[in-house]
């Protein structure tokens, strides 16, 4: 057989040759597949491939994270979940066989640390927002050069956590690994003895008590990872550190990033925060709290922790926008009927409460 380096590189207008098909947990396997010439995959750690599905009614093209290293080159592979309303993994799980060719395109995007200087990371993810990162901490494992990655997954429950006995597999055999995973819930019958919940700044800090000093990857749902953008910000990351890709729509060129426009507090920005019950108007600046503005006008808040854990300062808001990054304190359905936590809630624009 010839070298690695005598080896041609694998090119899109050759099939590829599913080899192994991979169950991971319900709805979720992983696909390996190979060049049947025998090329070599040549990719950045991170990056997608799309694939063209042959369902009835035609071909149907879905882009997938690559899970595999560019470190392990003989092979590639994909690793999907099917969801209720899955058209393209579900045919997968059900059709794909090892011996079945298939058509590919790519590998392509930007989400990468393959050019990164940065000595410390975070890589953040939800579901199977884990696959890019997994991709990237195999190939620096593999590399075997001095490591420092904090790696955060989010599962539902323990049960649905992507390749966690391949991490901890990895994290009990060499130094640089801190796996942290949380979930919703624990699995029944079997005991959870680690960070469950919704993400948040208070988890941060006991996950990576030095993230100013990391270089953060992002990947999963919107919601999750506007989430950590909140978290992040709010406390007081360069965000030009932060990288994300949305397993729904990753980025093939630079044009297409999507632009990020959070809200983010500007302490030059003036609001206007009327507290209605107490006839009471004071003009802050966008950065102070709704707490610290009634406090600064004589009006009693009651409060707690304040950092938006306890709920304790919760209040009703009529009217206008607050920018609110709590910590578990108030729940979804509260938050739909108006209600805000006055420790953690800043003041965009004009804005009513009930105090």
């Amino acid at each position: 057989m010839a070298k690695n380096s005598e080896r041609a590189i694998w090119k899109d207008t050759e099939l590829l040759e599913c080899v192994s098909i991979i169950p991971e947990m319900n709805n979720t396997a992983s696909f390996t597949f190979r060049a049947p010439s025998g090329a070599l995959f040549d990719y950045n750690p991170g990056q997608f491939m799309t694939l063209e599905i042959p369902v009835p009614g035609g071909p149907l093209h879905r882009t997938y994270t690559i899970s595999s290293s560019p470190s392990r080159p003989r092979t590639i592979t994909i690793t999907a979940k099917a969801q209720a309303d899955s058209i393209g993994t579900r045919w997968m799980l059900d059709n794909l066989k090892p011996g079945s060719l298939i058509k590919a395109i790519g590998p392509a995007g930007l989400f990468s640390n393959a050019d990164s200087t940065a000595e410390k990371f975070l890589f953040i993810s939800a579901g199977t927002g884990i696959t890019p990162m997994m991709s990237m901490t195999t190939c620096m494992w593999d590399d075997g050069d001095k490591r420092d990655i904090v790696f955060v997954n989010l599962a539902k429950r323990p049960s649905e956590i992507i390749f966690r006995q391949r991490l901890e597999q990895m994290a009990s055999r060499s130094e640089g690994l801190d796996l942290k995973f949380v979930v919703e819930e624990p699995d029944l019958y079997r005991p959870w003895t680690g960070y469950q919940g919704m993400f948040n700044q208070l988890m941060l800090g006991l996950m990576a008590p030095d993230y100013l000093e990391r270089e953060v990857y992002c990947c999963g749902p919107e919601p999750f990872m506007q989430a950590v953008r909140d978290a992040l910000s709010g406390l007081g990351f360069d965000m030009d550190n932060y990288h994300q890709e949305s397993f729904h729509a990753p980025v093939a060129k630079e044009a297409d990033q999507p632009d990020l426009d959070d809200v983010v507090p500007d302490e030059e920005t003036s609001a206007e925060i009327t507290f209605a019950v107490s006839g009471v108007t004071a003009k802050v600046a966008e950065t102070d709290t709704v707490l610290a503005a009634a406090r600064a006008n004589g009006l009693n808040i009651p409060s707690g922790c304040t950092f938006g854990v306890c709920g304790t300062c919760k209040v009703k808001k009529t009217s206008g926008d607050v920018h609110m990054v709590h910590n578990g304190g108030i729940s979804d359905d509260d938050i739909d009927a108006g209600y805000i936590l006055a420790c953690c809630s800043n003041p965009i624009g004009k804005v009513s409460v009930e105090v």
